[in-house]
């Protein structure tokens, strides 16, 4: 159930961490949103978010928590991945399994408001990217998606 924004400043911090990490499954980005509190404002809340970098293993750890693209996606990712089609899921599978033994993980896209083809094509476009490169960028969708569920968590 989503708070407000006083609600949310004033929840009890372990109420307050299991929102958050539910947003991103990250401690030290929970901790990070946790010890802004009271926040003046959403953008004041959304900056902290959005300010923390994620290290590797961060990273790591956070997309180990990701549906694939395109294949059973969790409550909170149906939605975000509602433009993804029966058709494109079909490619995805196959783009994931060649993204997958290259890069050693799931790829990783803040999928609301992009279509199925969009993502594909982000997909394709990121396999020229090296590891470590590609990594950040998944790092950086994972901070995207956490403010998009974030927003729906904490309210004006």
């Amino acid at each position: 159930m989503p708070l407000d924004l006083a609600g949310f400043n004033t929840t009890p911090v372990d109420q307050a961490a299991t929102l958050l990490a539910g947003c991103l499954e990250v401690p030290r980005w929970v901790d990070t949103v946790l010890d802004g509190r009271p926040y003046p404002s959403l953008a004041a809340l959304r900056a902290v978010a959005a300010g923390i970098t994620l290290t590797p293993e961060e990273i790591r750890r956070a997309m180990a928590a990701h549906p694939r693209i395109g294949e059973r996606p969790t409550a909170l990712s149906r939605s975000e991945q509602s433009g993804v089609d029966s058709t494109a899921a079909d490619r995805f599978r196959a783009a994931n399994t060649e993204y997958e033994q290259r890069f050693g993980h799931v790829f990783l896209i803040r999928a609301a408001g992009r279509g199925g083809e969009e993502m594909l094509a982000a997909l394709r476009e990121r396999m020229g990217n090296d590891p470590e490169t590609e990594l950040a960028v998944a790092g950086r969708e994972l901070v995207e998606i956490a403010l998009l569920r974030l927003e729906k968590a904490v309210t004006a």
